[in-house]
């Protein structure tokens, strides 16, 4: 009896979170270890379908750079990074879209549905989702002191989110799963960093929270403690310090465009936990780095 006694209580916690968000929208960026260790698959895709059944919207949007490369190795075709961007000529992006749109976006569908849910994929192509440009190439390079600068092809930026197709489908109580390749004004594809979208897509959506999924526990200190919550203005001056760096970086601009789009709160948690969605929205105490 105390066993379940203690259940009731764990779902009495959780209550006022559940008042607090019923009827909001939540943007989960999905990547990393929860997309490929099974056991954290199926503990994502329960809490999707959870957020779902008690009123909670939820939107993801994924990446799947991994899934992309294993498939250019399989067709021996060679692949560049340079200052973390994969350069990206007209094959590759052809591979690139084929990998995630019709690959990995499926496989997510299929995982939620599998487990309850309602999912629907979507690329940056449907309905002008999101519409893309070639990136700045010469300026990001610059901005993360790449040793060479050279044209990364079809790498984009995000010009614009159309985010009427996910009100529609949200109203239809569908859960979108969102790729990220944009469509640019000739109507060429572009690979886009998942990150980033998920915060443009969060900030048009004008999103309760934007929560990132990672491999790490949170943004760390220069000791190796977890930051457990920052503001955005804190942001600047620990990436010009060294305390945020690498593919941290897209993590925390992807917070940055979400806040300053109106979003609530943003969080970047550990993905390697086990329903991390949950313990972040549910409990006082989160999973991650809270920026607000």
């Amino acid at each position: 009896m105390e066993r379940l006694i203690e259940k009731a209580s764990v779902l009495l916690e959780a209550l006022p979170y559940i008042k607090r968000f019923y009827g909001k929208t939540v943007v989960i960026k999905y990547g990393g270890n929860a997309m490929v260790d099974d056991e954290l698959k199926r503990s994502f895709a329960e809490d999707v379908v959870l957020l779902k059944y008690i009123g909670i919207n939820p939107v993801i949007v994924h990446g799947g750079g991994p899934q992309i490369g294993e498939f250019l190795k399989k067709l021996d075709i060679k692949t560049r990074f340079i200052g973390g961007m994969r350069v990206t000529d007209k094959e590759t992006m052809n591979i690139v879209e084929m990998v995630l749109v019709g690959k990995v976006n499926k496989e997510i569908v299929k995982l939620i549905n599998s487990h309850g849910g309602n999912a629907v994929g979507l690329s940056g192509k449907d309905g002008n989702l999101i519409e893309a440009r070639k990136i700045d190439y010469k300026k990001y390079l610059s901005e993360v002191k790449a040793t060479e600068i050279i044209d990364l092809g079809f790498v984009g930026e995000v010009e614009k989110v159309n985010p009427a197709i996910v009100f529609k489908l949200l109203e239809s109580k569908f859960i979108p799963v969102i790729a990220p390749v944009g469509v640019g004004k000739d109507y060429e594809a572009y690979n886009i960093n998942a990150d980033i979208v998920a915060g443009e897509v969060a900030a048009a959506l004008k999103a309760e929270k934007l929560i990132m999924l990672t491999d790490i526990e949170g943004i760390k200190d220069k000791n190796g403690d977890l930051m457990s919550v920052l503001s955005k203005d804190d942001i600047p001056q620990l990436i010009e310090d060294g305390t945020i760096s690498g593919g941290m970086i897209p993590k925390v601009k992807a917070c940055q465009i979400a806040l300053g789009g109106g979003v609530k709160k943003a969080h970047i948690i550990d993905g390697r936990v086990k329903h991390a969605v949950l313990l972040e929205i549910f409990t006082k105490e989160g999973v991650g780095t809270e920026i607000s």
